[in-house]
Protein backbone atom coordinates (compact mmCIF):
# COMPACT_ATOMS: atom_id res chain seq x y z
CA UNK A 1 0.00 0.00 0.00
CA UNK A 2 1.24 3.49 -0.80
CA UNK A 3 0.78 6.82 0.95
CA UNK A 4 0.88 8.58 -2.43
CA UNK A 5 -2.18 10.72 -3.10
CA UNK A 6 -3.64 10.55 -6.60
CA UNK A 7 -6.34 12.47 -8.37
CA UNK A 8 -9.42 10.57 -9.48
CA UNK A 9 -8.20 10.76 -13.08
CA UNK A 10 -4.77 9.35 -12.15
CA UNK A 11 -6.32 6.52 -10.14
CA UNK A 12 -8.68 5.65 -13.00
CA UNK A 13 -5.82 5.76 -15.52
CA UNK A 14 -3.65 3.49 -13.35
CA UNK A 15 -6.51 1.01 -13.03
CA UNK A 16 -6.78 0.77 -16.85
CA UNK A 17 -3.07 0.29 -17.59
CA UNK A 18 -2.09 -3.23 -18.60
CA UNK A 19 -0.06 -5.15 -16.02
CA UNK A 20 1.74 -8.47 -16.14
CA UNK A 21 3.22 -10.66 -13.44
CA UNK A 22 5.16 -13.88 -13.91
CA UNK A 23 6.74 -16.11 -11.27
CA UNK A 24 8.57 -19.33 -12.08
CA UNK A 25 10.80 -21.68 -10.11
CA UNK A 26 13.96 -20.63 -11.99
CA UNK A 27 13.76 -16.88 -12.49
CA UNK A 28 17.28 -16.80 -14.02
CA UNK A 29 16.15 -18.70 -17.11
CA UNK A 30 12.45 -18.00 -16.80
CA UNK A 31 10.30 -15.56 -18.72
CA UNK A 32 10.99 -11.85 -18.86
CA UNK A 33 7.94 -10.17 -20.32
CA UNK A 34 8.31 -6.39 -20.27
CA UNK A 35 5.31 -4.40 -21.45
CA UNK A 36 6.30 -2.39 -24.53
CA UNK A 37 5.15 1.25 -24.55
CA UNK A 38 3.06 0.60 -27.68
CA UNK A 39 0.77 -1.64 -25.64
CA UNK A 40 -0.25 1.21 -23.32
CA UNK A 41 -0.81 3.87 -26.02
CA UNK A 42 -4.42 2.86 -26.56
CA UNK A 43 -6.48 2.35 -23.39
CA UNK A 44 -7.57 -1.24 -22.80
CA UNK A 45 -11.24 -0.26 -22.72
CA UNK A 46 -10.90 1.06 -26.30
CA UNK A 47 -9.55 -2.26 -27.61
CA UNK A 48 -11.69 -5.09 -28.89
CA UNK A 49 -11.28 -8.45 -27.16
CA UNK A 50 -9.54 -9.71 -30.34
CA UNK A 51 -7.05 -6.82 -30.47
CA UNK A 52 -6.25 -7.13 -26.76
CA UNK A 53 -5.75 -10.92 -27.04
CA UNK A 54 -3.57 -10.45 -30.15
CA UNK A 55 -1.30 -7.94 -28.42
CA UNK A 56 -0.79 -10.15 -25.39
CA UNK A 57 -0.16 -13.22 -27.54
CA UNK A 58 2.64 -11.27 -29.27
CA UNK A 59 4.32 -10.74 -25.89
CA UNK A 60 4.08 -14.41 -24.98
CA UNK A 61 5.33 -15.57 -28.39
CA UNK A 62 8.28 -13.16 -28.40
CA UNK A 63 9.25 -14.14 -24.86
CA UNK A 64 8.99 -17.87 -25.63
CA UNK A 65 11.19 -17.49 -28.72
CA UNK A 66 13.83 -15.60 -26.73
CA UNK A 67 14.25 -18.71 -24.58
CA UNK A 68 14.80 -21.06 -27.57
CA UNK A 69 18.18 -22.18 -28.86
CA UNK A 70 19.16 -21.97 -32.54
CA UNK A 71 17.93 -25.52 -33.20
CA UNK A 72 14.26 -24.88 -32.31
CA UNK A 73 11.33 -22.82 -33.57
CA UNK A 74 8.03 -21.93 -31.94
CA UNK A 75 4.93 -24.01 -32.50
CA UNK A 76 1.63 -24.35 -30.72
CA UNK A 77 -0.21 -27.37 -29.53
CA UNK A 78 -3.94 -27.60 -29.16
CA UNK A 79 -5.43 -28.46 -25.84
CA UNK A 80 -8.46 -30.69 -25.57
CA UNK A 81 -8.21 -32.32 -28.99
CA UNK A 82 -6.18 -34.33 -31.46
CA UNK A 83 -5.50 -31.49 -33.89
CA UNK A 84 -1.75 -31.79 -33.30
CA UNK A 85 0.91 -29.10 -33.50
CA UNK A 86 1.29 -26.07 -35.78
CA UNK A 87 4.47 -24.06 -36.39
CA UNK A 88 3.49 -20.45 -35.83
CA UNK A 89 4.31 -18.40 -38.92
CA UNK A 90 1.81 -15.60 -38.40
CA UNK A 91 -0.94 -14.31 -36.16
CA UNK A 92 -3.76 -11.86 -36.69
CA UNK A 93 -7.15 -10.78 -35.43
CA UNK A 94 -10.53 -9.85 -36.84
CA UNK A 95 -12.49 -7.44 -34.66
CA UNK A 96 -14.27 -7.77 -32.45
CA UNK A 97 -13.56 -11.30 -31.26
CA UNK A 98 -11.56 -13.58 -33.62
CA UNK A 99 -7.84 -14.45 -33.38
CA UNK A 100 -6.16 -16.32 -36.25
CA UNK A 101 -2.94 -18.33 -36.30
CA UNK A 102 -1.16 -19.12 -39.59
CA UNK A 103 1.44 -21.84 -39.96
CA UNK A 104 2.21 -25.37 -41.02
CA UNK A 105 1.87 -28.80 -39.43
CA UNK A 106 4.77 -31.26 -38.98
CA UNK A 107 4.18 -32.64 -42.51
CA UNK A 108 4.54 -29.14 -43.99
CA UNK A 109 0.84 -28.74 -44.78
CA UNK A 110 -0.36 -25.14 -44.63
CA UNK A 111 -2.66 -24.53 -41.65
CA UNK A 112 -4.82 -21.77 -40.25
CA UNK A 113 -6.58 -21.78 -36.91
CA UNK A 114 -9.48 -19.37 -36.47
CA UNK A 115 -10.52 -19.06 -32.87
CA UNK A 116 -12.98 -17.00 -30.85
CA UNK A 117 -11.27 -15.16 -28.00
CA UNK A 118 -13.48 -16.87 -25.43
CA UNK A 119 -12.14 -20.24 -26.63
CA UNK A 120 -8.49 -19.17 -26.79
CA UNK A 121 -6.40 -21.92 -25.28
CA UNK A 122 -2.94 -22.29 -26.80
CA UNK A 123 0.11 -24.20 -25.62
CA UNK A 124 3.43 -22.84 -26.94
CA UNK A 125 5.94 -25.56 -27.85
CA UNK A 126 9.48 -25.78 -29.14
CA UNK A 127 9.98 -27.95 -32.23
CA UNK A 128 13.25 -28.71 -34.03
CA UNK A 129 13.85 -26.45 -37.05
CA UNK A 130 12.53 -27.86 -40.31
CA UNK A 131 15.66 -27.20 -42.37
CA UNK A 132 18.94 -28.06 -40.66
CA UNK A 133 21.05 -25.47 -42.55
CA UNK A 134 18.60 -22.60 -42.19
CA UNK A 135 18.56 -20.22 -39.22
CA UNK A 136 15.46 -20.65 -37.04
CA UNK A 137 12.52 -18.47 -38.07
CA UNK A 138 11.44 -16.05 -35.35
CA UNK A 139 7.98 -14.49 -35.61
CA UNK A 140 7.83 -12.74 -32.21
CA UNK A 141 10.22 -9.93 -33.13
CA UNK A 142 8.34 -9.25 -36.39
CA UNK A 143 5.02 -9.25 -34.55
CA UNK A 144 6.33 -6.74 -32.00
CA UNK A 145 7.54 -4.46 -34.82
CA UNK A 146 4.07 -4.58 -36.40
CA UNK A 147 2.52 -3.75 -33.05
CA UNK A 148 4.78 -0.71 -32.72
CA UNK A 149 3.90 0.47 -36.26
CA UNK A 150 0.16 0.03 -35.67
CA UNK A 151 0.24 2.00 -32.43
CA UNK A 152 2.70 4.67 -33.68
Amino acid sequence: MSDEIKTTAEAKEDAMLPRIRVTVADMESGPNIPLPPALAKKPVEQKSPAEWAYERLILYIKNFEEQLDAEHEIAMGFTGGDAGVVRIEGIGYFDPDIVTFYGSDPTGAKTQLIQHVTQLNVMLRALPKQVATEAPRRIGFRLEQELDKAEG
